[in-house]
């Protein structure tokens, strides 16, 4: 089954591409499938995002289409960035900085008082059924610096107490069994292969 994926980002469909290996679904990026309409990321939460962009390239290629819509959200900062992570201090700011500006703004935070999760909600749209939203949540601290290697966006900062590791030092394969986007990619998995 070959199913378009809403994004523009390599490193989710690369992800995407991880998780799903061996189910039998094919992801194809938007630009792989020849597919170039401007989504209108207007809703108030992640679901509507995921659920915005999903409905809009499936509208647009005819094909069954996921989309994801994920951010960070800090307890310490009433939630932000929550569903402005991507464009959080503007979009064409480094991670590096908007991960040392979250640092800094939670420099007189303490053990759980630092507690943030990722949230992606993740949405298949059918060019003729309706729209199915699911939900994976990955709870955390934000680390008082950054480490590791891996991952991208906030993963360095993301510290995983019970792992003992931020997200960026998490193989992908690990990552991918306890991460919010491997949460809600394998319901929507589910829900394709029915």
């Amino acid at each position: 089954m070959k199913v378009i994926m809403a994004t523009g980002n390599k490193n989710k469909v690369r992800e995407v591409q991880e998780i799903l290996h061996g189910t039998g679904i094919e992801i194809v990026s938007m630009k792989d499938a020849g597919v170039d309409v401007e989504i209108i990321e207007n809703g108030k939460t992640f679901e509507e995002n995921a659920a915005i962009k999903a409905e809009t390239v499936c509208a647009a290629s005819g094909c069954i289409t996921i989309a994801d819509d994920s951010g960070l959200e800090v307890d310490w900062l009433g939630g932000a960035p929550g569903i402005y992570s991507s464009r959080f201090m503007g979009e064409d700011t480094s991670y590096d900085i908007k991960n040392a500006a979250i640092i800094e703004k939670l420099k007189d935070a303490r053990g759980d008082e630092r507690s943030a999760r990722f949230i992606c909600a993740m949405a298949i749209a059918y060019p003729d059924a309706p729209t199915k939203v699911f939900k994976g949540v990955f709870e955390g601290q934000i680390a008082y610096a950054p480490a590791g290697p891996n991952g991208f966006g906030y993963d360095p900062i993301f510290y995983v107490p019970e792992l003992g590791c931020t997200s960026a030092e998490l193989s992908e394969e690990e990552k991918n069994a306890v991460s919010h986007r491997g949460k809600a990619l394998r319901l929507a998995a589910a829900a394709l292969t029915e």
